[in-house]
């Protein structure tokens, strides 16, 4: 595995500390080994103080404990899933039309609006829901407030003022439409620009009790609104700490469940031990450098590392438990794993294809483009139950035959003979095979070009895709950069606990001078 760095971001990556700006976390996560390990040296504690317990059976817990851990675990979920989502969202919670509470819900509200509509039918009419309600909507209102917001916030609690609204109720002088024209007003004034269309809407409603549920079905948009408004708001300062955060969670649950690294340590256990007896030639890129030596061979503790997560790009999900440290993001490297099958089979049609086609037919760079989209169309639903692989490439030998005769024919050039077409369709459906020689190249390069963005910076041009896979380099980058922010995070994180297990359980011999 390549270790050359450019020694400017070396040093660019070794000053930046995790409390000056998420801009030096984004860095070390988007960047190379080398400056990950500096990152990891400099804003971390020793892997000397980070204890690796032996593996031993799990003990009692109290329902208490039980309880406290789960909650925990679930307070590091959601902070992970903050800083490695960018796209992370709260949604409005939807229940399923038939479903209990759904029903349950619909009932209780329905009870409710009647009752408040039976109020205010009354001569002369009942306020007492009515204001409770324009309670709820002031709270609501305030809470969305900023600290500079000190007008408006004066402005929503004098005109909201409940006991002088209760005093024009008990006199016969209280204007619901008038309170509700400014409830409005002040959300037009508040809400996201998605709402200004809801808002509006509102001023069509003139029956009150309609009137007060359609307030409040915004109002509960606008909460959700508000809640993304404060992540987004957040993120940064979450990138900052979530490293020592996760790391803490993690300890404090490896202290009640002592064993909750045996499935890392065989994790790691089976990445030496591949790389030791030289397996890896035949599956996976090489990880690092052997030096020849009396003592036997050296392997480099970051190499063993990115040996181990390319591992989890053959991970067998059905039969093997995924290893703890990653197990937040297990969902993630599946949908990794399931990509790069997919653009493994890709690109191995491509490559047969403009293997048997015309020179000329591969340099054009509209006709490659072109034909990748149709086969990438063929393929969308690889991974669902009812797919059959040898079917579809089937249809897609048809296909690209096709394509390829007619793009020979613009070019005026001699189509595609039968014999041709015959060996073309045949080598396109020999490509359904795991263990198909050009399915298996390709997919040695994929994982030997996603080995390189491991091991390069991102201050450097994108790693050049291994011949053969130029047609779906766009493709393979875009997992590339995924998987390698997602790889460097974890690092961050639990690579004290990684040269420990590797230290503990002798691993590598040679290891202990390098930590």
């Amino acid at each position: 595995m390549s270790e050359n760095l450019d020694q400017s971001s070396i040093n660019e990556a070794g000053k930046s500390k995790s409390s000056d700006s998420e801009q030096g976390l984004e860095d070390v996560v988007e960047g190379s080994d080398e400056a990950l390990q500096k990152k990891i040296k400099s804003g971390s504690p020793s892997t000397q103080r980070v204890q690796r317990p032996h593996s031993s059976p799990p003990r009692f817990v109290t329902v208490e404990e039980l309880l406290e851990t789960a909650k925990g675990v679930t307070n590091m979920a959601l902070a992970h899933e903050i800083v490695i989502n960018g796209d992370f969202q709260i949604k409005p919670v939807e229940l399923p039309e038939d479903s209990l509470e759904k029903r349950v819900k619909d009932i209780v509200h329905k009870a409710f609006w009647d009752c408040l509509s039976v109020q205010l039918s009354e001569v002369p009419p009942t306020y007492d829901r009515a204001i409770k309600l324009v309670g709820e909507i002031k709270e609501t209102l305030l809470s969305f407030l900023l600290p500079g917001h000190t007008r408006l916030r004066n402005q929503i609690t004098e005109v909201l003022d409940l006991d002088l609204i209760k005093q024009e109720a008990e006199n016969g002088a209280l204007d619901i439409s008038k309170l509700a024209d400014f409830i409005i007003g002040v959300m037009g004034t508040l809400c996201a620009p998605v709402r200004d269309e809801d808002v509006k809407k509102l001023k069509d409603v003139k029956e009150t009790v309609p009137l007060f549920r359609a307030i409040f079905s915004v109002l509960d948009l606008m909460k959700v609104d508000m809640a993304n408004f404060a992540v987004s708001s957040i993120r940064p300062h979450l990138m900052q700490q979530s490293v020592e955060y996760e790391r803490k969670q993690f300890q404090e649950f490896l202290e009640k469940q002592p064993n909750s690294l045996d499935f890392v340590t065989q994790w790691l256990q089976e990445a030496t031990d591949d790389l030791m007896n030289q397996k890896y030639k035949n599956a996976l890129p090489a990880a690092g450098g052997a030096a020849g030596s009396g003592d036997g061979p050296w392997l480099d503790p970051v190499a063993v590392q990115n040996y181990a997560y390319l591992k989890l790009l053959k991970w067998d999900h059905l039969h093997r438990p995924f290893p703890e440290t990653v197990l937040m993001d297990h969902s993630r490297f599946q949908e990794f794993q399931l990509q790069l099958e997919q653009l493994t089979v890709l690109g191995a049609v491509l490559l047969v294809t403009f293997s048997m086609a015309a020179p000329g037919i591969a340099s054009r760079a509209d006709f490659a483009e072109k034909l990748k989209m149709i086969v990438k169309i063929l393929l969308t639903d690889m991974h669902l139950p009812f797919f059959h692989l040898e079917d579809s490439l089937t249809a897609v030998g048809e296909k690209v035959c096709l394509e390829v005769s007619s793009c020979l024919s613009l070019c005026g050039l001699s189509p595609l003979t039968a014999d041709k077409e015959t060996v073309l369709k045949g080598q396109i459906q020999a490509v359904a095979s795991p263990d198909n020689p050009i399915r298996r190249i390709v997919d040695s390069r994929i994982l030997t070009f996603l080995d390189t963005y491991l091991a390069s910076s991102h201050q450097k041009p994108s790693p050049i895709a291994p011949g053969g896979l130029g047609p779906i380099q766009k493709e393979l980058e875009e997992v590339a950069v995924k998987f390698v922010r997602l790889v460097n995070y974890n690092k961050m994180v639990f690579s004290p606990y990684y040269d420990a297990i590797l230290m503990s359980q002798q691993c590598l011999p040679e290891l202990r001078a390098t930590l």
